[in-house]
Protein backbone atom coordinates (compact mmCIF):
# COMPACT_ATOMS: atom_id res chain seq x y z
CA UNK A 1 0.00 0.00 0.00
CA UNK A 2 2.98 2.29 -0.58
CA UNK A 3 1.03 4.45 -3.02
CA UNK A 4 -1.80 4.92 -0.55
CA UNK A 5 0.62 6.12 2.07
CA UNK A 6 1.52 9.19 0.03
CA UNK A 7 0.20 12.53 1.25
CA UNK A 8 -3.42 13.09 0.29
CA UNK A 9 -2.66 16.58 -0.98
CA UNK A 10 -0.49 14.99 -3.71
CA UNK A 11 -2.46 11.83 -4.54
CA UNK A 12 -6.11 12.77 -4.01
CA UNK A 13 -8.60 10.94 -1.78
CA UNK A 14 -7.10 7.78 -0.31
CA UNK A 15 -9.82 5.33 -1.31
CA UNK A 16 -8.42 2.45 0.74
CA UNK A 17 -9.54 4.38 3.82
CA UNK A 18 -13.15 4.46 2.59
CA UNK A 19 -13.87 1.07 0.96
CA UNK A 20 -17.68 1.44 0.96
CA UNK A 21 -17.56 5.00 -0.32
CA UNK A 22 -15.11 4.04 -3.06
CA UNK A 23 -17.55 1.55 -4.63
CA UNK A 24 -20.70 3.66 -4.23
CA UNK A 25 -20.89 5.66 -7.51
CA UNK A 26 -22.65 8.76 -6.14
CA UNK A 27 -20.50 8.94 -3.01
CA UNK A 28 -17.29 8.47 -4.95
CA UNK A 29 -18.15 11.25 -7.42
CA UNK A 30 -19.11 13.49 -4.52
CA UNK A 31 -15.79 13.07 -2.67
CA UNK A 32 -13.85 13.44 -5.92
CA UNK A 33 -15.62 16.73 -6.61
CA UNK A 34 -14.88 17.99 -3.09
CA UNK A 35 -11.22 17.13 -3.57
CA UNK A 36 -11.08 18.88 -6.95
CA UNK A 37 -12.59 21.99 -5.35
CA UNK A 38 -9.43 22.20 -3.25
CA UNK A 39 -10.77 21.40 0.22
CA UNK A 40 -8.14 20.91 2.90
CA UNK A 41 -6.86 17.32 3.39
CA UNK A 42 -8.27 17.25 6.90
CA UNK A 43 -11.73 18.22 5.58
CA UNK A 44 -11.58 15.53 2.90
CA UNK A 45 -10.65 13.00 5.55
CA UNK A 46 -13.51 14.07 7.84
CA UNK A 47 -16.02 13.97 4.97
CA UNK A 48 -14.78 10.58 3.83
CA UNK A 49 -14.94 9.04 7.31
CA UNK A 50 -18.37 10.52 7.98
CA UNK A 51 -20.03 9.22 4.82
CA UNK A 52 -18.18 5.89 5.10
CA UNK A 53 -19.76 5.48 8.54
CA UNK A 54 -23.21 6.33 7.16
CA UNK A 55 -22.82 3.87 4.29
CA UNK A 56 -21.80 1.21 6.79
CA UNK A 57 -24.97 1.83 8.80
CA UNK A 58 -27.13 1.65 5.66
CA UNK A 59 -25.50 -1.65 4.75
CA UNK A 60 -26.21 -3.09 8.20
CA UNK A 61 -29.91 -2.13 8.11
CA UNK A 62 -30.33 -2.87 4.38
CA UNK A 63 -31.22 0.73 3.44
CA UNK A 64 -30.46 2.57 0.22
CA UNK A 65 -28.18 5.51 1.13
CA UNK A 66 -29.25 7.54 -1.93
CA UNK A 67 -33.00 7.36 -1.25
CA UNK A 68 -32.70 7.42 2.55
CA UNK A 69 -35.72 9.03 4.26
CA UNK A 70 -35.83 11.26 7.33
CA UNK A 71 -36.76 8.17 9.32
CA UNK A 72 -33.56 6.46 8.16
CA UNK A 73 -31.55 9.53 9.18
CA UNK A 74 -33.32 9.60 12.56
CA UNK A 75 -32.46 5.95 13.14
CA UNK A 76 -28.86 6.67 12.14
CA UNK A 77 -28.71 9.48 14.69
CA UNK A 78 -30.10 7.08 17.28
CA UNK A 79 -27.36 4.61 16.37
CA UNK A 80 -24.72 7.34 16.79
CA UNK A 81 -26.14 8.23 20.20
CA UNK A 82 -25.73 4.63 21.37
CA UNK A 83 -22.15 4.23 20.17
CA UNK A 84 -19.58 3.31 22.82
CA UNK A 85 -16.52 5.48 23.22
CA UNK A 86 -13.77 4.64 20.74
CA UNK A 87 -11.31 5.24 23.57
CA UNK A 88 -12.56 2.22 25.46
CA UNK A 89 -14.06 1.59 28.85
CA UNK A 90 -11.99 4.31 30.54
CA UNK A 91 -14.37 6.99 29.21
CA UNK A 92 -17.72 6.64 30.95
CA UNK A 93 -19.55 9.77 29.77
CA UNK A 94 -18.65 12.64 27.47
CA UNK A 95 -20.31 16.06 27.20
CA UNK A 96 -22.64 14.68 24.54
CA UNK A 97 -24.11 12.21 27.02
CA UNK A 98 -22.95 9.28 24.88
CA UNK A 99 -19.72 7.53 24.00
CA UNK A 100 -19.06 9.77 20.99
CA UNK A 101 -18.23 13.42 21.62
CA UNK A 102 -20.66 16.10 20.50
CA UNK A 103 -18.06 17.35 18.01
CA UNK A 104 -17.82 13.87 16.46
CA UNK A 105 -21.61 13.60 16.17
CA UNK A 106 -21.80 17.01 14.50
CA UNK A 107 -18.93 16.14 12.16
CA UNK A 108 -20.57 12.88 11.03
CA UNK A 109 -23.89 14.57 10.30
CA UNK A 110 -22.25 17.50 8.52
CA UNK A 111 -20.54 15.08 6.13
CA UNK A 112 -23.82 13.26 5.46
CA UNK A 113 -25.65 16.57 4.92
CA UNK A 114 -23.05 17.76 2.39
CA UNK A 115 -23.33 14.42 0.59
CA UNK A 116 -27.10 14.82 0.29
CA UNK A 117 -26.63 18.42 -0.89
CA UNK A 118 -24.58 16.96 -3.73
CA UNK A 119 -27.30 14.43 -4.55
CA UNK A 120 -29.93 17.19 -4.69
CA UNK A 121 -27.77 19.38 -6.95
CA UNK A 122 -27.01 16.32 -9.11
CA UNK A 123 -30.75 15.53 -9.44
CA UNK A 124 -30.24 12.32 -7.51
CA UNK A 125 -33.08 13.23 -5.14
CA UNK A 126 -35.39 16.19 -4.49
CA UNK A 127 -34.74 17.10 -0.86
CA UNK A 128 -32.07 16.82 1.79
CA UNK A 129 -33.28 14.75 4.79
CA UNK A 130 -30.60 16.08 7.14
CA UNK A 131 -31.50 19.20 9.17
CA UNK A 132 -29.05 22.07 9.02
CA UNK A 133 -30.23 24.16 12.00
CA UNK A 134 -28.24 25.52 14.89
CA UNK A 135 -28.97 24.95 18.58
CA UNK A 136 -29.08 28.10 20.72
CA UNK A 137 -28.88 27.76 24.54
CA UNK A 138 -31.96 29.28 26.13
CA UNK A 139 -33.87 29.47 22.85
CA UNK A 140 -33.41 25.80 21.98
CA UNK A 141 -33.91 25.39 18.22
CA UNK A 142 -34.72 28.74 16.61
CA UNK A 143 -37.68 27.88 14.40
CA UNK A 144 -38.99 24.75 12.78
CA UNK A 145 -36.96 25.16 9.57
CA UNK A 146 -33.68 25.70 11.41
CA UNK A 147 -33.89 22.75 13.75
CA UNK A 148 -30.78 20.59 13.87
CA UNK A 149 -30.76 16.88 14.57
CA UNK A 150 -28.33 17.05 17.49
CA UNK A 151 -27.81 19.92 19.97
CA UNK A 152 -24.49 21.68 19.41
CA UNK A 153 -22.30 22.19 22.46
CA UNK A 154 -19.40 24.64 22.56
CA UNK A 155 -16.68 23.71 25.00
CA UNK A 156 -13.26 25.16 25.71
CA UNK A 157 -10.29 23.31 24.24
CA UNK A 158 -8.44 21.09 26.68
CA UNK A 159 -4.86 21.98 27.59
CA UNK A 160 -2.57 20.20 30.06
CA UNK A 161 -1.72 21.67 33.43
CA UNK A 162 1.91 22.04 34.48
CA UNK A 163 2.17 18.54 35.94
CA UNK A 164 0.58 16.93 32.89
CA UNK A 165 2.83 18.92 30.57
CA UNK A 166 5.89 17.79 32.53
CA UNK A 167 4.77 14.16 32.24
CA UNK A 168 4.28 14.53 28.50
CA UNK A 169 7.71 16.14 28.08
CA UNK A 170 9.31 13.27 29.98
CA UNK A 171 7.92 10.91 27.34
CA UNK A 172 8.79 13.28 24.49
CA UNK A 173 12.46 13.42 25.52
CA UNK A 174 12.74 9.71 24.72
CA UNK A 175 11.62 10.27 21.11
CA UNK A 176 13.89 10.48 18.03
CA UNK A 177 15.14 13.89 16.93
CA UNK A 178 12.51 14.17 14.18
CA UNK A 179 9.59 13.79 16.58
CA UNK A 180 11.09 16.18 19.14
CA UNK A 181 11.69 18.76 16.43
CA UNK A 182 8.09 18.42 15.20
CA UNK A 183 6.72 18.83 18.72
CA UNK A 184 8.80 21.95 19.28
CA UNK A 185 7.74 23.54 15.98
CA UNK A 186 4.08 22.62 16.51
CA UNK A 187 4.07 24.39 19.89
CA UNK A 188 6.40 27.29 19.07
CA UNK A 189 4.54 28.33 15.91
CA UNK A 190 1.04 27.09 16.90
CA UNK A 191 0.92 24.88 13.81
CA UNK A 192 -1.99 22.72 12.78
CA UNK A 193 -1.24 19.10 11.89
CA UNK A 194 -1.44 19.76 8.14
CA UNK A 195 0.72 22.87 8.36
CA UNK A 196 3.40 20.94 10.24
CA UNK A 197 3.46 17.76 8.16
CA UNK A 198 3.39 19.61 4.82
CA UNK A 199 6.35 21.90 5.61
CA UNK A 200 9.10 21.91 2.99
CA UNK A 201 12.78 22.63 3.38
CA UNK A 202 12.44 25.86 1.41
CA UNK A 203 9.78 27.11 3.86
CA UNK A 204 12.51 27.65 6.46
CA UNK A 205 14.48 30.83 7.06
CA UNK A 206 17.03 29.71 9.69
CA UNK A 207 18.94 33.02 9.57
CA UNK A 208 15.92 34.86 10.98
CA UNK A 209 14.27 31.84 12.67
CA UNK A 210 11.10 32.13 10.56
CA UNK A 211 8.74 29.61 8.93
CA UNK A 212 6.63 30.37 5.88
CA UNK A 213 3.23 28.64 6.11
CA UNK A 214 1.97 28.23 2.55
CA UNK A 215 -1.66 29.12 1.86
CA UNK A 216 -2.49 25.72 0.38
CA UNK A 217 -1.58 23.96 3.64
CA UNK A 218 -3.73 26.17 5.90
CA UNK A 219 -7.33 25.76 6.91
CA UNK A 220 -8.33 29.27 5.81
CA UNK A 221 -6.10 29.30 2.69
CA UNK A 222 -4.15 32.28 4.03
CA UNK A 223 -0.35 32.30 4.03
CA UNK A 224 1.55 33.61 7.03
CA UNK A 225 5.09 33.79 8.39
CA UNK A 226 5.74 32.86 12.02
CA UNK A 227 8.88 32.81 14.21
CA UNK A 228 10.32 30.02 16.31
CA UNK A 229 12.58 30.11 19.37
CA UNK A 230 16.32 29.59 19.63
CA UNK A 231 15.79 26.26 21.44
CA UNK A 232 13.61 25.03 18.58
CA UNK A 233 16.27 26.29 16.17
CA UNK A 234 18.82 24.00 17.85
CA UNK A 235 16.49 21.01 17.45
CA UNK A 236 15.82 21.94 13.82
CA UNK A 237 19.53 22.12 13.00
CA UNK A 238 20.07 18.73 14.62
CA UNK A 239 17.18 17.26 12.64
CA UNK A 240 18.41 18.73 9.34
CA UNK A 241 21.79 17.08 9.96
CA UNK A 242 19.99 13.80 10.61
CA UNK A 243 17.73 14.26 7.58
CA UNK A 244 20.75 14.25 5.26
CA UNK A 245 21.31 10.63 6.25
CA UNK A 246 17.77 9.82 5.11
CA UNK A 247 17.59 11.88 1.90
CA UNK A 248 19.91 14.39 0.23
CA UNK A 249 17.21 16.00 -1.89
CA UNK A 250 15.24 19.07 -0.87
CA UNK A 251 11.48 18.91 -0.59
CA UNK A 252 9.18 17.74 2.23
CA UNK A 253 10.85 18.56 5.53
CA UNK A 254 9.71 15.62 7.64
CA UNK A 255 10.32 12.16 6.20
CA UNK A 256 9.26 8.67 7.18
CA UNK A 257 12.04 6.41 8.41
CA UNK A 258 10.10 3.16 8.42
CA UNK A 259 11.38 0.36 6.20
CA UNK A 260 8.07 0.31 4.38
CA UNK A 261 8.01 4.00 3.39
CA UNK A 262 11.61 5.06 3.91
CA UNK A 263 12.37 8.67 2.85
CA UNK A 264 8.75 9.36 1.78
CA UNK A 265 6.85 12.37 3.19
CA UNK A 266 5.50 11.77 6.69
CA UNK A 267 1.71 11.47 6.51
CA UNK A 268 -0.80 13.25 8.75
CA UNK A 269 -2.03 9.95 10.14
CA UNK A 270 1.45 8.72 11.01
CA UNK A 271 2.09 11.92 12.97
CA UNK A 272 -1.22 11.50 14.80
CA UNK A 273 -0.20 7.96 15.77
CA UNK A 274 3.16 9.22 17.04
CA UNK A 275 1.52 11.82 19.29
CA UNK A 276 -1.14 9.32 20.40
CA UNK A 277 1.59 6.88 21.46
CA UNK A 278 3.34 9.54 23.53
CA UNK A 279 0.05 10.69 25.07
CA UNK A 280 -0.83 7.11 26.06
CA UNK A 281 2.55 6.65 27.71
CA UNK A 282 2.01 9.89 29.65
CA UNK A 283 -1.53 8.85 30.64
CA UNK A 284 -3.14 11.80 28.83
CA UNK A 285 -5.97 10.49 26.60
CA UNK A 286 -7.12 14.06 25.82
CA UNK A 287 -3.76 15.04 24.32
CA UNK A 288 -3.75 15.32 20.51
CA UNK A 289 -1.76 16.95 17.74
CA UNK A 290 -3.93 20.07 18.13
CA UNK A 291 -3.24 20.36 21.87
CA UNK A 292 0.14 21.98 21.17
CA UNK A 293 -1.60 24.72 19.17
CA UNK A 294 -4.16 25.25 21.95
CA UNK A 295 -1.39 25.49 24.53
CA UNK A 296 0.69 27.95 22.51
CA UNK A 297 -2.22 30.33 21.88
CA UNK A 298 -3.26 30.16 25.53
CA UNK A 299 0.31 30.88 26.65
CA UNK A 300 0.41 33.92 24.34
CA UNK A 301 -2.76 35.19 26.00
CA UNK A 302 -1.20 34.63 29.43
CA UNK A 303 1.82 36.60 28.27
CA UNK A 304 -0.41 39.58 27.54
CA UNK A 305 -0.70 39.40 23.74
CA UNK A 306 -3.64 41.27 22.23
CA UNK A 307 -6.34 39.05 20.74
CA UNK A 308 -5.78 40.55 17.27
CA UNK A 309 -2.06 39.77 17.51
CA UNK A 310 -2.85 36.19 18.47
CA UNK A 311 -5.37 35.91 15.62
CA UNK A 312 -2.70 37.03 13.13
CA UNK A 313 -0.19 34.59 14.61
CA UNK A 314 -2.71 31.72 14.44
CA UNK A 315 -3.93 32.56 10.95
CA UNK A 316 -7.54 33.24 11.96
CA UNK A 317 -9.70 35.47 9.79
CA UNK A 318 -12.03 36.37 12.65
CA UNK A 319 -10.71 37.18 16.15
CA UNK A 320 -13.87 35.56 17.50
CA UNK A 321 -12.42 32.23 16.40
CA UNK A 322 -9.31 33.00 18.42
CA UNK A 323 -11.44 33.50 21.52
CA UNK A 324 -12.25 29.78 21.55
CA UNK A 325 -8.56 28.96 21.90
CA UNK A 326 -7.80 31.49 24.61
CA UNK A 327 -8.87 30.42 28.03
CA UNK A 328 -7.24 30.78 31.38
CA UNK A 329 -6.62 27.83 33.64
CA UNK A 330 -8.28 27.56 37.03
CA UNK A 331 -5.02 28.59 38.66
CA UNK A 332 -4.87 31.79 36.59
CA UNK A 333 -8.45 32.63 37.52
CA UNK A 334 -7.70 31.94 41.18
CA UNK A 335 -4.68 34.24 41.08
CA UNK A 336 -6.69 37.02 39.44
CA UNK A 337 -9.51 36.58 41.93
CA UNK A 338 -7.03 36.65 44.81
CA UNK A 339 -5.46 39.87 43.49
CA UNK A 340 -8.86 41.50 43.10
CA UNK A 341 -10.06 40.36 46.52
CA UNK A 342 -6.80 41.56 48.09
CA UNK A 343 -7.44 45.08 46.77
CA UNK A 344 -11.05 45.03 47.97
CA UNK A 345 -9.97 43.61 51.35
CA UNK A 346 -7.28 46.27 51.76
CA UNK A 347 -9.76 49.04 50.93
CA UNK A 348 -12.29 47.73 53.44
CA UNK A 349 -9.67 47.40 56.18
CA UNK A 350 -8.33 50.88 55.50
CA UNK A 351 -11.86 52.23 55.66
CA UNK A 352 -12.50 50.48 58.96
CA UNK A 353 -9.17 51.65 60.35
CA UNK A 354 -9.80 55.28 59.42
CA UNK A 355 -10.91 57.90 61.92
CA UNK A 356 -14.64 57.63 62.67
CA UNK A 357 -16.91 60.44 61.62
CA UNK A 358 -17.52 62.90 64.46
CA UNK A 359 -21.07 62.69 65.73
CA UNK A 360 -22.57 65.74 67.36
CA UNK A 361 -24.19 65.18 70.73
CA UNK A 362 -26.68 67.29 72.43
Amino acid sequence: MAQGEQAQSEEGPEWFRYPLLAVQPHARRWLESEYLLGLAPNTIEAYGRGVEDFLGYCKRVDADPVTASKETIARYVGDLRRRPSPRGAHVVMLESGVGLSNATLQQRLTAVRVFFDFLVEDNGRETNPVGRGRYTPGKRFAGKDSRGLIPRFHKLPWIPNEQQWTEFLACARQEPIRNRCMLALAYDAALRREELCLLRTDDLDPAHRLIRIRAETTKGRRARTVPYSAATGDLLRAYLDHRRSVAHSRGPLFLSESRRNYATPLTLWTWSKVVRRMADRAGLPEFSTHTLRHLCLTDLARAGWDIHEIATFAGHRDPQTTQQYIHLSGRDLTERLAQGMHQIHAWRVQTLAGAPDRVETK
